[in-house]
C-alpha cells in the first residue's frame, strides 16, 4: 500500500487511543495481519455494494469476496459507479470486482455470480466478517440465520467467542439509511429487530381489478391477478427477466386501457420487488459507516457501534445511534429451539415434527449434523443419496449422542409469502444415559 493511501489508516492502527478495544495491539504487524489474514465477504454488488468494495479495499483489506445474482441494467448506471454502458448485461459481482482491482493495487476480490442460497454453509464460515449491502428483507434474514447458525453456546448458555461470526449491515432508502453491527449472541441479530421494518404497502384487490388509479395499480394487477389467470399453477419468479418482462407488458396494456401514464420497466421492478429508488450520496455515507465498523471489528482500533445507526437526509441532516437489546428467546441467535424426543424417532418423523412445531412451521426441511448431510431436499442427486436415512432413527444418525445441535433448512410462510429459513435445534433424546432433567426442562 502506498504511503499516501496508508497515512490515515496508520493513525488508527499504529498508535494507542482512548477508545481502543481491550485486545488492541498497535503496530505494523496489525496492519500487515489485516491485509493478509482478514477475509471479508460483501453480499450484494448494487449501489451500496459498489461503495463497500471500494471503501473496504481502500481501508487496508486485501482479501475480499463479493456475491450477487444480478446482471447490470441501464437503470443501475446513475448510482452504481463501477459500471459503464458497455457492462450492461454482465454480472454485477464480476464487473465490480474487476473495476476495484484495476484501481486499488494489491487487493484481490473473488466474485461469485449466484444466489446466496446456492452456496454451502461452509462457504460463509470461511470469512472473518460478513458485510451486507442488500435491498431485501428476505436476503438479510437468510444471511443472518446462516451466520447465527455457526454460533455455539457453552453449558451456561454463554456464546463461545470462537464461533461468533460478526456482520455489518447497511441499507438505504432514498435519502434515508442505516448501518448496524450484529455480533451473534451478544447484540441483537436481524431477527431480534425484524419489527423495525414497516409492513409492505398492499393494494386492495378490488381496486386493482376494477378501479386502478396509478401506474403501481396496473403493475400489481398484472403481477397478482393476471399472472395467475394466464399461468395457472406456475410460480412467479421476480428474479426471472422473462417473468418481469411479461408483467411489464401486461401492465402497459392495463394502463393504456384506463388512460394511466407512467408504467416503465424500472417502475415495474420497483413495485414487484418493493425496491425504493437509491441515491448515490446516501449509499456513500452508509458505506463509509459500514467500512469503518468493519475495520474496527477486524482490528479493535476502536469500540464498535452500539449498535444501530440511522441517517436521514430528507430535510437537513440527522444521524442517531440507538442501542437495541437482544431477544433472549430469539429463534435464530439464541441457544436453539429445544426438541426432546424418543431415541426411536426416525429422521422422516423428525422432519414431520418440524412442520407441526408451532415455533418452526418448517416445510421441505433439509437436516445437517456437524457438517454431515442427513437429508437434503435438493439437488436431486443429494436427495437420492440421503433418502435412505429417512427410515433410520435420528439418534443413530447423530452417532448416538444423548444431546446435540442440528441445523435445518426449510421453507416458512409469512403473510402468504414463502421464504427460506435456517434454524438451529437442540435435540435431546429422552430416556438415554447422559441426559439429565435439566436438559429437558422448559420444553420447546
Amino acid at each position: 500500500m502506498a504511503q499516501s493511501r496508508s497515512r490515515d489508516l496508520d493513525k488508527l492502527l499504529l498508535r494507542h487511543g482512548h477508545l481502543v478495544g481491550p485486545n488492541f495491539e498497535p503496530g505494523p504487524d496489525l496492519r500487515d495481519d489485516l491485509r493478509e489474514y482478514a477475509r471479508v465477504l460483501v453480499v450484494g454488488a448494487g449501489g451500496l455494494g459498489c461503495e463497500l468494495l471500494k471503501d473496504l479495499a481502500l481501508s487496508g483489506f486485501r482479501n475480499l469476496e463479493v456475491i450477487d445474482m444480478d446482471r447490470i441494467e441501464v437503470s443501475n448506471l446513475n448510482r452504481q459507479f463501477l459500471f459503464r454502458l458497455g457492462d450492461v448485461g454482465k454480472p454485477k459481482a464480476e464487473v465490480a470486482a474487476k473495476r476495484v482491482m484495476e484501481r486499488v493495487a494489491g487487493v484481490n476480490i473473488v466474485p461469485h455470480f449466484c444466489r446466496i442460497e446456492d452456496k454451502e454453509l461452509d462457504f460463509y464460515n470461511d470469512f472473518s466478517i460478513i458485510v451486507l449491502g442488500l435491498d431485501s428483507i428476505e436476503a438479510r434474514s437468510y444471511i443472518n440465520s446462516v451466520a447465527c447458525g455457526f454460533l455455539e453456546y457453552d453449558s451456561d448458555d454463554n456464546p463461545r467467542e470462537e464461533t461468533i461470526k460478526p456482520m455489518v449491515d447497511g441499507g438505504t432508502e432514498g435519502f434515508k439509511g442505516h448501518a448496524r453491527v450484529i455480533v451473534p449472541g451478544v447484540t441483537p441479530c436481524f431477527e431480534c429487530t425484524i419489527w423495525l421494518f414497516p409492513p409492505q404497502v398492499k393494494f386492495p384487490l378490488c381496486t386493482l381489478a376494477e378501479t386502478p388509479r396509478t401506474a403501481a395499480h396496473c403493475i400489481e394487477y398484472a403481477h397478482l391477478i393476471k399472472w395467475d389467470e394466464v399461468h395457472s399453477g406456475k410460480t412467479f419468479d421476480p428474479d426471472n427477466p422473462e417473468h418481469m418482462q411479461w408483467v411489464y407488458s401486461e401492465a402497459v396494456k392495463r394502463a393504456e386501457l384506463f388512460g394511466i401514464p407512467g408504467v416503465t420497466y424500472s417502475l415495474t421492478q420497483g413495485v414487484v420487488k418493493n425496491i425504493i429508488p437509491a441515491i448515490a450520496s446516501t449509499n456513500a455515507i452508509i458505506s463509509a459507516a459500514c467500512a469503518l465498523e468493519t475495520l474496527k471489528i477486524a482490528s479493535a482500533c476502536s469500540k464498535t457501534l452500539s449498535n444501530y445507526l440511522t441517517y436521514n437526509g430528507v430535510e437537513g441532516l440527522h444521524t442517531k445511534v440507538t442501542e437495541f437489546v437482544k431477544d433472549k428467546d430469539c429463534l435464530v441467535c439464541g441457544p436453539g429451539v429445544l426438541m426432546e424426543m424418543a431415541a426411536s424417532v426416525t429422521l422422516g418423523e423428525f422432519i414431520t415434527l418440524l412442520e407441526d412445531h408451532p415455533k418452526l412451521l418448517l416445510s421441505r426441511a433439509s437436516v445437517t449434523h456437524r457438517g454431515k448431510n442427513l437429508y437434503m431436499q435438493a439437488p436431486p442427486v443429494l436427495e437420492e443419496m440421503t433418502r435412505s436415512n429417512l427410515d433410520l432413527p435420528l439418534f443413530d444418525l447423530m452417532d448416538k449422542v444423548p444431546k446435540d445441535v442440528v441445523h435445518v433448512t426449510g421453507t416458512t410462510s409469512k403473510s402468504d409469502k414463502k421464504t427460506s429459513s435456517l434454524r438451529k435445534l437442540r435435540v435431546v433424546f429422552k430416556g438415554v444415559d447422559g441426559v439429565s432433567d435439566m436438559d429437558t426442562a422448559g420444553g420447546a
